[in-house]
């Protein structure tokens, strides 16, 4: 059967055509925002701890605080946008990030810069949210897995620059130009957004906010087997990474002895990974089809966190030898995001922003998990790095390979 163009109409008759150029281009800019935020200010963490004249763990909550509020807000930010429509809360969410992030740069204590990049994360949730299910306004199932598929192309090419770019922010200009990137990274998404980018909820509910439709519609999100198939798949996946992101600072350069430069060149190393495991989602979607790709995927997985497992028990604790197999795990990555968060918003064309919300809750509140487990798991060894890959890769092996082919059709089990 021929695979449908990119280009296909959207499931819910009524909503505005959108070029796929242009709705590939801010979709990627939308799904960025959240390595932009993380990513892009890492280099100047120590930096601005010692300038703040704070503890480190009050510098780590820069962190934990801005992903708590970005997993809670998403329950808010998608009925709002089931009500309201996609565009007025992607501005809100855009202007609110903008406003924070020069808050954030011009903090004068770590109690308000804490503060801001709270407001930030909360604001980044109407963000990712939105695309998501701008994804869903606008494609069918397996035409919008192509589609966030090239997105996170976009995404993984950002990934790559913002850690070089804010150690060279950090480095020439000082700690408070790393977090001005960010308000400029909002402006420029802000002004496409407001200037380009119409509507794409064909059709909005006027009770999405009643407290009895909300709570019916989180209940038919939430009984959805489809749902919990593709939500279990993208929590595991970035349960993974977010392992990885978490301890592999330690382990490579306290436990291996890497310098922080040579650091940077490992994320960027996984980031080009991520990359083309986001080409290579797009060659097995054509081919495959949707559940078919996702078990390809959960091999690739496996094998990844199965070989980084048997390196180390080997004796091998070199740096190439955790990463290569972990490159595997993060081809997987870029197939299994694409596939699921389109999957998991795929049987709720009417309260897409409700699932999208729902399934970026699962995501942060695991990653709030693991960096609490990481904190007091650290060791002075490679094995909390180890064993939490690992885990997560079987994990993600375990529900690509059942649940999403039992219950992977967002057709069916209505």
């Amino acid at each position: 059967m021929s695979t449908p163009p990119l280009a296909a109409p959207a499931a819910s008759a009524g909503a505005v055509p959108v070029a796929p150029g242009l709705a590939v281009v801010v979709l990627a800019l939308l799904l960025s925002i959240q390595p932009v935020t993380t990513d892009l200010y890492l280099p100047a963490l120590p930096a601005l701890t010692r300038a703040l004249g704070a503890p480190v763990a009050a510098g780590q909550l820069t962190l934990s605080a801005l992903l708590l509020a970005f997993g809670c807000s998403q329950l808010v930010w998608g009925p709002l946008a089931d009500r309201f429509g996609r565009r007025p809360v992607l501005l809100a969410g855009l202007c609110i990030y903008a406003v924070a992030s020069v808050g954030s740069a011009l903090a004068p204590s770590m109690a308000l810069l804490i503060a801001w990049r709270t407001a930030q994360g909360a604001a980044m949730g109407a963000v990712v949210m939105c695309a998501r299910a701008i994804v869903r306004d606008l494609y069918t199932p397996l035409v919008g897995a192509r589609a966030m598929s090239k997105a996170l192309t976009g995404l993984g090419l950002v990934a790559c620059l913002c850690a070089p770019l804010g150690g060279l922010l950090t480095e020439w200009l000082g700690w408070r130009a790393a977090l001005l990137a960010l308000t400029a990274y909002a402006l420029g998404t802000l002004a496409l957004v407001a200037l380009r980018m119409p509507e794409t909820l064909a059709l909005r509910n006027p009770r999405a906010l009643q407290p009895a439709t909300l709570l019916r519609t989180w209940g038919l999100v939430l009984r959805h087997p489809t749902f919990w198939a593709y939500s279990l798949l993208t929590t595991a996946a970035y349960g993974g990474l977010f392992t990885f992101l978490a301890a592999s600072s330690f382990v490579f350069i306290e436990v291996l002895g890497l310098t922080r430069t040579q650091y940077g060149w490992v994320l960027l190393s996984t980031a080009l990974a991520y990359f083309t495991g986001t080409f290579v989602c797009r060659a097995l979607l054509a081919r495959h089809g949707l559940r078919r790709t996702v078990a390809l995927a959960g091999a690739l997985s496996i094998s990844g966190g199965t070989l980084m497992a048997l390196v180390a028990w080997m004796g091998w604790h070199q740096p190439w030898a955790l990463l290569l197999p972990f490159y595997l795990f993060m081809l997987g990555h870029g197939i299994h995001q694409p596939c699921g968060q389109t999957g998991a918003v795929g049987p709720f064309p009417q309260a897409a922003g409700v699932a999208s919300a729902l399934n970026g809750f699962m995501m942060m509140l695991a990653a709030f998990a693991i960096g609490g487990w990481v904190g007091t798991h650290l060791n002075g060894t490679i094995w909390p790095l180890v064993h939490g890959v690992w885990f997560w890769s079987a994990a993600l092996a375990l529900i690509a390979w059942t649940l999403v082919q039992k219950f992977g059709d967002p057709h069916e089990h209505a």
